[in-house]
């Protein structure tokens, strides 16, 4: 494959790579999950992909796809993030972005395809008035998390867990 990216809105005919793409990072995260709570079951695939499209589509969101040659190579989703009254008893609430997939093949990892869709969700999200965005990486996926780092992504909130 050449390296003919280009970012495109998602649509219909991009469902069984996009789907593709969240199954390969799950089995990644489930790789490398110390507490091996993270699992692939047999509905996740269908069943996640109708969870993501729900939860963009009802937050005004949208799902970009970076494509190599028609080939579906990444893709990242996002959403605005909605309140509620009680949201407000301790934050601010300013209008915030959610990016809550961002995937590339791993073929294609390291050519700046993640920094296009990146660029993208981000320019859509400040578009719609988003003045900060967010986004979750899973605490043993190193190299996600400087990746985020170095587009000046900054961690807020930290989970912590123990096994007892």
């Amino acid at each position: 494959m050449g390296n003919n990216i280009d970012i495109v809105e998602f649509n219909k005919n991009h469902t069984e790579a996009v789907k593709d793409l969240l199954v390969e990072l799950q089995e990644y995260i489930a790789s490398i999950d110390k507490f091996k709570l993270n699992i692939l079951t047999d509905e996740y695939r269908d069943r996640y992909f109708e969870l993501t499209m729900e939860e963009v589509y009802s937050n005004q969101g949208k799902i970009f796809v970076a494509t190599n040659n028609d080939c579906v190579v990444g893709m990242v989703a996002g959403y605005k993030v909605s309140y509620t009254v009680d949201d407000q008893i301790d934050y601010k609430c300013p209008p915030k972005g959610m990016i809550s997939e961002l995937i590339v093949s791993k073929n294609q990892r390291g050519g700046g395809v993640g920094k296009q869709l990146m660029s993208q969700m981000e320019k859509y999200l400040t578009d719609i008035g988003c003045e900060y965005i967010k986004l979750q990486v899973f605490a043993y996926n190193q190299i996600a998390y400087d990746f985020y780092k170095n587009l000046g992504y900054e961690p807020v909130l930290i989970d912590m867990l123990k096994k007892v």
